[in-house]
Formats: structure tokens, sequence, C-alpha cells
């Protein structure tokens, strides 16, 4: 009986522990990338507005050539949804809708995954002029994961996992854009 004790009280210090440590780790993070593009800002900001023109920069755009994709509404005003649907568990389901356009300065969006995970996360793109003829372009996401599921933040880098994507998909904007 005092083993099967012992053995008890082990399993709730190792159950504990994590849960604890939970409570002091962060529980929001955010992300953000820029990039110098050499176009006027106008044409920046016209070009990213646009949620159909992330198939030609967003590197998630381009991870499952057989996803499907939908939409509802006008293109580059409020309320506009872009839908993706993947068997690819990388890419999953869920859509993208503007939620705010503060005109030739930000886009807001709201990511709404919901497989293979369900969250609801903002995002925005920024542009501002650096000068007559180059724009610096900001795109930003940001999350929360509640408690007790905030203690993966010490095991994910979320500042490389998103970060890197982030750039990559500048990189492609510039590329694009300077043609």
């Amino acid at each position: 009986m005092k083993i099967l004790k012992k053995i008890l009280i082990v399993i709730a210090i190792i159950i504990a522990i994590p849960l604890i440590i939970a409570l002091f780790v962060e529980k929001d993070y955010a992300v953000e990338r820029e990039i110098t593009i050499n176009k006027p800002k106008q044409e920046v900001f016209d070009y990213v507005k646009f949620l159909k023109n992330q198939d030609n920069f967003s590197k998630w755009a381009t991870m499952d050539p057989n996803m499907k994709k939908t939409y509802r509404g006008t293109d580059g005003t409020v309320g506009f949804v872009s839908a993706w649907e993947s068997d690819d568990e990388n890419v999953g389901v869920g859509e993208q809708e503007i939620k705010k356009i503060a005109e030739g300065e930000r886009i807001d969006f709201e990511l709404r995954f919901i497989k293979p995970f369900e969250a609801t996360e903002p995002a925005f793109m920024s542009t501002e002029s650096v000068s007559e003829n180059q724009t610096k372009v900001k795109w930003g996401f940001s999350g929360h994961m509640n408690y007790p599921m905030n203690i993966m933040m010490l095991f994910m880098d979320f500042e490389k996992m998103i970060g890197d994507d982030l750039q990559t998909g500048l990189s492609n904007l510039k590329t694009v854009l300077e043609k």
C-alpha cells in the first residue's frame, strides 16, 4: 500500500509541475516582418489590399497546388473572405476575412483556422513611405494560447516558424512588384 501511495504522489507531481509552469508562461505572441519595396506607397497598397493577390506572393498559398479556394464578397473591401481547403495538414482548412482598411496605410485581417486545429487570430499588412518611390511593407500575425496549452510556447519558436514564412512572402511580394 505504501508503494502505491508513493507512485500516486509521484504521478501527481509529474502532472502538477507542467500545470504550475504554464501559469507563468506567456499566452500571447506576435510576429512581424518588414521589407522595403522600390515602388510608390499607393501602388504597393493597391496591390496588397486584394486578398487574391496573396496567391502570387504568400508562402502559404503555394504549399498545396491542389488546394481548393473559394471567395465571398468584393475583394479589396471590408468583409471579403478568401477560404481554403486542403488535405495537406500543413495547410488545412480555414478562411481569411478583411476586417478593416485604413486606405493607403493598413489592412487588418482575421484568420480563422478550422482544421487541423481551431483558432481565430488577427493579422495585418501596412505600408509606409520611405521615399517617393520606396515603401516599407510590414506583415504581422499574432495569436493566443489558453492555459494550460500555453506551455507549448516554451517549445515552439513562433518568431522562426511564422516569421520565416512572412519574410518569404514579403520577399516574393518585392519580386512581383518590382518586375
